[in-house]
């Protein structure tokens, strides 16, 4: 094999194996180097597993559930061992995927950890072997690891994180989570379903802090609907061994509390993946642990991007993606084909949360004047018919021209329909335009037009009572 090419690109998950296919497409003569298998913590450790994770519990639930819509199933029971199948099947059609994928498109796939050298070369290391390759370009795409809180006890067996969490055999009977995120909340849905005693202990004064303050609001009345346990402004202080389990010693109100479980979750987030990644002299400019990156994705070294979760910005597969894209299509001298300030935000709990652009507080901090329209979905037909909990659709227009600006939903479906909003944001459409388009009855979907018709004469369109 030639070792010289026009990209090498280090990291085969979603931001590299992406940037990769793309950059071959453009005709530039590509490689990609993996340590582990291609797809990344999303495909191996993270979005896929965790989604297959919550299907299965969701499928569960409703099962139990069934006798509200007349189905009577006795003596409901799960097999973890097949359900952990499941989700390592989904996982290995992926990365096989990929590597056809890579292959298909004459992508050279070079298996071992990949250090930067000077002159633009990546120094491959693979079962105790060295080999050199050289490129006129090369970008850095080796994702990130999670986080572990520095305090006492996070070296105990029984504290895992997300990765570890994935490798359990056995369901855990209990389990306390440290951190009320994404990642959180997703395997708080997903392990409560199956009967795991959980318990959420957040820093911050809210769940899922990032998003909009009355979807926090309504997922934590649900969750407890649920049976988890949840403390908001709990501020974790070490974690200890406690009879065969470990107990979390937090404070709340400035009261020293403590919980117990089988398992320690900590889910306070990740850091950038950079061990071995750079030689020894050789490193570009950082800023608290990331990479500095300019508009085009451009290190301070010569010849090398950076992408994903290296870099400053949110911490998603998509939007890594989307950067691989347009960094290969930079490099190949063409114009970006996403709008990279756009990005859709997912949250895969029962009901679905989605949000994109701008929220009404976050517009008026802006001193942007806007209008909003809201549907709540009980009114929506197909939610009456698969009787969904709480939710709503929620855009937020510029109150002159009705430009959209943003979108906040939590229902079925909310993270496909979002992208219709992306959509929209993306090439600057108003919410007249989006309504121009009819939408199916009866759809979840039909909420979004509800919303839209709200910002002008009210929700006409209740499906329940309009249509026969």
């Amino acid at each position: 094999m030639e070792n010289k090419y026009d990209l090498i690109v280090i990291g085969a998950g979603p931001g590299g194996y992406v940037a990769a296919i793309k950059a071959a497409k453009l005709g530039l003569r590509t490689a990609v180097i993996e340590a582990g298998r291609v797809g990344g913590t999303c495909l191996n450790r993270g979005c896929i597993p965790a989604k297959a994770m919550l299907h299965a519990s969701s499928l569960y639930r409703e099962i139990q559930e069934g006798e509200r819509f007349g189905i009577l199933a006795l003596d409901v029971s799960f097999d973890y061992e097949k359900i952990l199948a499941y989700k390592e099947g989904t996982t290995e059609k992926l990365v096989q995927g990929v590597d056809k994928l890579l292959k298909a498109n004459g992508v050279a796939l070079i298996s071992g950890r990949g250090t930067l050298l000077s002159k633009r070369q990546v120094q491959v290391t693979d079962q105790g072997t060295q080999e050199i390759y050289s490129a006129q370009n090369i970008i850095l795409a080796t994702g990130s690891k999670p986080l572990l809180l520095p305090i006492q006890g996070m070296d105990l067996p029984g504290v895992l994180t997300s990765d570890e969490l994935f490798q359990l055999k056995k369901l855990p009977e209990s389990l306390v989570i440290i951190g009320g995120g994404v990642i959180s909340v997703e395997f708080a849905t997903a392990f409560a379903a199956f009967g795991c005693k959980i318990t959420i202990l957040e820093a911050l004064p809210r769940l899922i802090p990032n998003m909009e303050k009355e979807i926090s609001q309504n997922l934590k009345l649900i969750l407890k609907k649920r049976g988890i346990d949840i403390h908001t402004s709990a501020s974790v202080q070490s974690v200890v061994e406690d009879n065969g389990a470990y107990a979390c010693r937090f404070i709340e109100k400035e009261k020293e509390m403590s919980v117990s479980a089988q398992y320690v979750l900590c889910a306070v987030g990740r850091i950038p993946n950079t061990e071995g990644l750079f030689g020894e002299g050789i490193q570009p400019e950082m800023e608290r642990g990331r990479v500095v990156v300019d508009e085009h994705f451009k290190t301070s070294l010569e010849g090398v991007y950076a992408i994903g979760d290296l870099i400053k910005g949110m911490q998603l597969a998509h939007t890594a993606s989307a950067q691989g894209m347009v960094t290969a299509e930079y490099l190949a001298g063409k114009e970006a084909s996403i709008d990279l300030n756009v990005v859709p935000s997912c949250v895969y709990t029962s009901p679905e949360i989605a949000s994109v652009g701008l929220t009404e507080d976050e517009a008026k901090e802006k001193g942007i004047p806007v209008r909003v329209g809201k549907f709540i979905m009980s009114a929506n037909g197909k939610s009456l018919i698969t009787q969904e909990e709480r939710g709503f659709v929620k855009v937020v227009v510029q109150e002159k021209t009705d430009q959209i600006l943003g979108a906040q939903m939590m229902c079925a479906r909310a993270t496909d329909m979002i992208g219709e909003f992306s959509t929209a944001i993306a090439n600057h459409m108003s919410a007249g335009q989006l309504l121009k388009g009819m939408r199916a009855h009866p759809t979840y979907n039909e909420g979004v037009g509800e919303a839209l018709e709200e910002l002008f004469d009210g929700a006409i369109h209740v499906a329940p009572k309009k249509r026969r």
